[in-house]
């Protein structure tokens, strides 16, 4: 294995090499090895930048949040617009995407990495799903204030149904992510009752 590749963005360049192995090979191959070898540098360099490699996977996730996030003011700033089951299901389709869906799994089998996000963002501990539930939960919020969600209509409950469904929905990577047909008869499912006509 090099040991003398210089990497520009070392850490940027570990995640990005993180990333490929985690959609790849999954959760389970996702180790400190196979990051180094996937970034073509030293194991070292891994531990010259995060104490450990649970500090690193804690990074890994925390930056990928972050992007989520960016996706998720896109649906706020749909509210008013469009449908809402429209408009939910173009954000569920992109909120749930590969990097998302992937690094599900990862926090949820490593209690080390989950204990460390919490720490990170108190209430996180599935951060990816922290991130998601937040979005569709607000966006429902303002839908209902401007009277396109039946007042009465438990956001909470509805929330839960669109990201837990839109998760087992996407979780199985084997034959691809699911269609927009798919997806939209979710929503509209779950919202059927609630959205005004």
């Amino acid at each position: 294995m090099p040991t003398g590749v210089h990497l520009r963005d070392a850490r940027q360049q570990l995640f990005d090499a993180a990333e490929r192995v985690l959609l790849r090979d999954g959760a389970g191959g996702l180790t400190s090895r196979a990051v180094t070898d996937e970034a073509g540098c030293a194991k070292g360099v891994l531990h010259r930048h995060f104490a450990d490699f649970d500090a690193f996977l804690t990074d890994l996730v925390l930056d990928r949040a972050a992007e989520l996030d960016a996706r998720a003011r896109t649906l706020g700033g749909s509210v008013g617009t469009g449908t809402v089951a429209g408009n939910l299901t173009a954000a569920l389709t992109a909120l749930f995407g590969p990097v998302p869906v992937a690094i599900i799994p990862l926090i949820t089998f490593r209690d080390e990495l989950r204990a460390r996000l919490r720490e990170a963002t108190p209430g996180g501990g599935i951060a990816i799903l922290a991130q998601i539930t937040t979005a569709v939960s607000g966006y429902l919020a303002a839908e209902r204030a401007l009277g396109r969600v039946s007042a009465g209509a438990d956001i909470d409950s509805l929330t839960l149904s669109l990201v837990g469904g839109g998760h087992l929905l996407f979780a199985d990577r084997d034959p691809g992510p699911p269609d927009e047909a798919a997806v939209g008869k979710l929503v509209t499912t779950v919202l059927a009752d609630v959205v005004r006509r």
